[in-house]
């Protein structure tokens, strides 16, 4: 339960801007994640009645009224221009459908660069960053966006230094934080990380029990997962091996154990999971420990030694040698970037 503040924190409004053809879950999982937070917070103070404690949202496009969605269920928006006297905290953008290419609304790019600077943040969900970036919020900032439009939005803002590969990023420039992340859930990543920046790290958890999210990704997490990217290049041979690789990272994943587990001799194994796959079976045991170890370095403060243990690495400093291999940094800088402060033991 969240200790209710001494005096009540001020209601913060986030205002979603969208567009026709709206993504529904790039709004409604940041929108769930927000009053899924505001609930937590009307409880832990006792509050009844329909006034916000922590958070109001507002829907708006530049038309307002009925607003056609990429799955053909209209739903009904403000009007942007309505809003712009209330005091905004944060603005987010949400994605739209893409087709071959990303077509703006001009009118939504003058609305944000007319009310950008008035907010205390600003933010985009998949390829709402490619409205952010017309509007100039973007200049000379780090940014990415869903991974397959990672590519456009470099080549149409060469100024933007686009990452394909965090879940969401957050550029703080000139004391003005700018927020951009990937596709579809990733904006409930997004969210979370907004309540825990606004309420603190244990109201963001309990939003994200609320909505049975398995866990908080930090940040810098990849949108590539490495057991969804080795059921996405593998038959369906190799799904349930897979499965039970990522439930026993701690034992013995070798060639010859995983060929025993498909009833293959190693060198056909090898061979078979290669050519389905695309790569060896050690590299793939090695992304699935990997993507573990950071999970564990980021969502815990457990000792390096059982983290190496638990995710298959046997010692230290073969977790330490292949973290540096893939990530670029050691483990105890992953979490120092990434692990909230009071991050569970």
């Amino acid at each position: 339960m969240i200790a209710p503040a001494a005096s009540p924190s001020p209601v913060r409004q986030i205002v979603f801007a969208v567009a026709p053809h709206l993504v529904l879950l790039d709004a409604c999982g940041p929108l769930e994640a927000f009053w899924r937070a505001e609930l937590e917070m009307r409880q832990a103070r006792n509050s009844a009645g329909d006034e916000p404690v922590a958070y109001r949202t507002r829907v708006a496009s530049i038309e307002g009224g009925t607003l056609p969605t990429h799955v053909g269920l209209p739903v009904v928006v403000e009007r942007l221009d309505a809003l712009e006297s209330e005091p905004i905290d944060t603005i987010v953008v949400a994605g739209t459908f893409v087709a071959d290419q990303m077509v703006l609304d001009p009118q939504l790019v003058k609305w944000l660069e007319r009310m950008a600077p008035r907010v205390r943040r600003v933010c985009s969900v998949c390829v709402g960053a490619f409205y952010l970036a017309a509007a100039g919020l973007l200049e000379g900032r780090r940014a990415t966006t869903h991974w397959r439009s990672a590519d456009e939005l470099a080549r149409r803002f060469p100024s933007i230094q686009v990452d394909a590969d965090p879940i969401f990023v957050r550029d703080v420039r000139g004391g003005r934080a700018v927020w951009t992340s990937a596709g579809v859930t990733a904006g409930i990543d997004l969210a979370l990380a907004l309540i825990e920046e606004d309420f603190g790290h244990e109201l963001a958890m309990l939003a994200a029990r609320r909505l049975v999210v398995f866990m908080k990704r930090p940040g810098g997490q990849s949108q590539f997962s490495a057991t969804l990217d080795a059921q996405q290049c593998a038959t369906a041979e190799f799904d349930t091996l897979h499965a039970w690789m990522v439930t026993n990272l701690r034992g013995d994943l070798s060639v010859e154990r995983l060929a025993e587990r498909v009833r293959m001799s190693p060198r056909t194994f090898a061979r078979r999971y290669v050519d389905a796959v695309g790569r060896t079976p050690a590299k793939t045991v090695e992304a699935l420990r990997l993507e573990a170890a950071a999970r564990s370095l980021a969502q815990s403060r457990r000792p390096m030694k059982r983290i190496a243990l638990d995710c298959g690495f046997g010692t230290e400093q073969n977790l330490r040698r292949a973290f540096v291999r893939r990530f670029g940094v050691p483990p105890l800088s992953y979490r120092e970037r990434f692990a909230p402060i009071n991050a569970a033991g």
